[in-house]
Formats: structure tokens, sequence, C-alpha cells
């Protein structure tokens, strides 16, 4: 039964811009987070692609995001086989999905102590 729940959203994104911050200052760690809302009844199961300027992509990345609920996923956590993402190198990712999602971008930089933060909506490239 749905209730009336819509799944909004895409189920292609992409996110060209990537780096997480090599450093820190004062009590927050800099990081960058991918956040996910899946508006639908069903789970949905996220395929992340992780690309680099100067190396093979790291693939196979699996998330998953439960019906009716937000996910928030540091990109530093995301791992294919032994392999993360390295702090201070910058890289561009994919996210798909089984079903429509809404999905937001996010970086807090705290390399200064005047602190930065940017939050933008991914780039939806498949249906919705």
């Amino acid at each position: 039964m749905d209730n009336g729940y819509r799944a909004i959203g895409h189920t292609y994104w992409v996110i060209p811009d990537g780096y997480i911050p090599p450093d820190s200052s004062g009590r927050l760690e800099s990081h960058e987070s991918v956040c996910v809302l899946n508006t639908g009844t069903e789970e949905a199961e996220l395929q992340v692609t992780v690309y680099f300027e100067d190396r093979e992509p790291l693939e196979g990345i699996v998330c998953r995001v439960p019906a009716r609920r937000t996910k928030h996923i540091r990109t530093a956590s995301l791992q294919a086989g032994d392999e993360r993402i390295p702090a201070g190198i910058p890289y561009a990712m994919t996210i798909t999905s089984n079903v429509p999602v809404i999905v937001q971008y996010s970086r807090l930089d705290t390399t200064q102590s005047e602190l930065a933060l940017m939050s933008v909506m991914a780039y939806p490239a498949g249906e919705g």
C-alpha cells in the first residue's frame, strides 16, 4: 500500500566537482556529504562511481536508502574493495538509483578558521 506517497526525483545524478579538503582547523572536520532523499515506498539501491583525473574510477560502490527516508553519506566513507576517495584529490561521481531519488551535495571546508560551507543540488540526468 502506498498511502499516496509518490517517488519523486531522478534515477541518474552527476556531481562533477568533488574534493575532500585534506586539513581541518578548529572543532569541525572538513568533509563532503551526499544527501539522498527517497520519498518512495521502495528502498533505493544506489550504484556510485567515482572518477579521477589521472587514475581509473572506483566502481561497484553500493549504498541503500530505505523507503520514505533520507541518508547523509560522507564521501570519505565510500569504498570500492580496499580503495577510498583520497583527501586533497579532485574527483567527480555519478549516482544511479533503481528508483527516483533527490541528491544534494555539500562540502564543509575548515582548512582555515573562516570555514566555508557549500551545498548544491546534484545534476539530474536520468528519468524523473
